[in-house]
């Protein structure tokens, strides 16, 4: 029996070695694209990088302010620091308003807004007076937190001054001046919208011992910052059920009081 020919055996050799290798070019071509494809990227994340920080095109060139009442947008633009020019990207907003809040006592809260592509924008809530203590003769303004924020030289119009009148007795003091301001405010912010209008002195003698005066001289004892709604509402009832009465004491709202005509 004859062996297979020549032409077999290359038919078999090349069976068993499988499909051929792909072509040399192919590898070549897409080696050529990802190099290309890399570059591109590499390209745009520089062109990025250059228009936020390297370009004059997306730079600080006005600085709005909003919401003040009080400051002028001068002063706010002032304490703020933004420095024309400067990349929009880079600016720390976060650091601009613990700035403004630092150097300017009378911001409560700011929030500082990146306007693109050139602008900077600061919307100010300023802090308001809810109480007015004597400050020789000038006031310190209190906020509705008990923070003494700013002193002016003339008295707001509807705010109530504090006064504070201590025991005179020789036993330890319970409470320290802030504590007592606080609870001042805290009466001062119940109190109804109609008699707060025409409230003018806040008096503390004691922690539980605050009493209003108004401005036709009637007064109400309120007592302690404690159950301040319930004491509103006995306040007005015991008004209107009074109205020609000129002492009022809601210390108790479950037993209130009025006297005097």
């Amino acid at each position: 029996m004859a062996g297979p020919t020549t032409a077999e055996r290359g038919r078999r050799r090349q069976a068993d070695s499988g499909p051929p290798p792909p072509p040399r070019r192919g590898r070549l071509l897409r080696l050529r694209m990802l190099i290309i494809l890399l570059l591109v990227v590499v390209l745009a994340g520089g062109g990025a990088i250059w228009l936020l920080y390297g370009s004059p095109w997306l730079r600080v060139q006005r600085v709005s302010v909003s919401g003040t009442r009080v400051l002028t947008p001068a002063q706010v633009r002032q304490a703020a620091g933004v420095r024309l020019g400067t990349p929009l990207i880079s600016l720390d907003t976060d650091a601009i308003g613990a700035r403004l809040r630092r150097k300017l006592p009378r911001v409560d809260s700011v929030d500082v807004v990146r306007s693109w592509p050139h602008g900077i924008g600061l919307n100010v809530t300023e802090r308001t007076p809810v109480l007015l203590i004597r400050n020789g003769a000038k006031f310190d303004e209190v906020d509705r937190e008990g923070v003494r924020f700013a002193t002016v030289p003339q008295a707001p119009k509807g705010v109530p001054a504090l006064e504070l009148e201590p025991p005179r007795s020789a036993g330890p003091r319970r409470f320290g001046t802030d504590r007592l301001v606080r609870e001042a405010v805290r009466v001062a912010q119940a109190v109804p919208a109609a008699v707060a209008r025409d409230t003018r002195t806040v008096k503390v003698r004691t922690y539980d011992s605050i009493s209003l005066e108004l401005g036709d001289g009637r007064t109400v004892l309120w007592g302690s910052g404690e159950k301040g709604h319930a004491k509103a509402v006995t306040l007005s009832a015991l008004m209107k059920a009074a109205p020609h009465a000129r002492h009022f004491d809601v210390s108790v709202p479950t037993a209130p009081a009025s006297s005097g005509s």
